[in-house]
C-alpha cells in the first residue's frame, strides 16, 4: 500500500450503478444524473445527495416525487450528456430521445432503463442529503440482465461484469422474498 489524496479518497467507493432521476413540478419536468446515493435498508428507503444547483432539486422540492431509473450501459454517452447540461433551458426527455411512460405515483418512468423506482421524499436535510421512500418499482425484462454504469467519480466509469449467484451462501441473512 502507499497513500492515497484523500481529497480523491471517494473515489474508492463512489456508489453505484449511475442513475438517472426524473422529477416533475406543474407543467415541468427534468432529469438528471445522478451518482451520489445509497441504498438506506431493505424497506426500500434510499438516500440521494445533490442541492439547489441543479433545476431537479428545485423540481424534487416542489413536487416531493421523483424515479430512479437505472440505465443499461449502452446508454453511457447519452447518462452523461444529461447530466452536462441544466434542464432549466432544455428538454433533455426531447434532446436525448428519452422515451417515457407515467407510473403510478410520481414524475415520468424512461422504458428503457433497466428499472425504475418511483419515491416520494420522506425528509430534505440541509446537507444536500434527500431520504427517499419507494412507492413502487418496474423492471424492463428486456433490459434485466443489461450490465450497468458505476462512476468512479473523477470523469471514469466502469461497468458490471459476470454475474455471479452465491444467494445460498447469504441465505439466512436476506429478507424473506429478495
Amino acid at each position: 500500500m502507499e497513500p492515497f489524496s484523500l481529497q480523491k479518497a471517494f473515489t474508492l467507493i463512489e456508489p453505484g450503478p449511475v442513475l438517472l432521476m426524473t422529477t416533475a413540478s406543474g407543467m415541468k419536468r427534468d432529469v438528471m444524473t445522478l451518482t451520489w446515493h445509497m441504498v438506506v435498508d431493505f424497506s426500500p428507503r434510499f438516500a440521494i445527495s445533490t442541492g439547489p444547483w441543479n433545476f431537479s432539486w428545485r423540481l424534487l422540492k416542489a413536487g416531493g416525487t421523483c424515479v430512479l431509473a437505472v440505465p443499461p450501459a449502452d446508454w453511457i454517452r447519452k447518462v452523461i450528456a444529461v447530466g452536462m447540461i441544466s434542464g432549466a433551458e432544455t428538454d433533455k426527455f426531447a434532446r436525448f430521445d428519452l422515451e417515457t411512460e407515467q407510473g403510478r405515483y410520481a414524475p415520468p418512468l424512461l422504458t428503457g432503463c433497466i428499472g425504475c423506482i418511483e419515491c416520494r421524499v420522506l425528509r430534505f436535510f440541509e446537507e444536500g442529503i434527500v431520504l427517499l421512500q419507494g412507492e413502487q418499482a418496474w423492471l424492463n425484462p428486456q433490459k434485466a440482465d443489461s450490465p450497468r454504469i458505476h462512476a468512479v467519480g473523477d470523469g471514469r466509469f466502469v461497468t458490471d461484469g459476470a454475474a455471479a449467484d452465491y444467494r445460498s451462501l447469504m441465505a439466512e441473512k436476506l429478507p424473506e422474498g429478495v
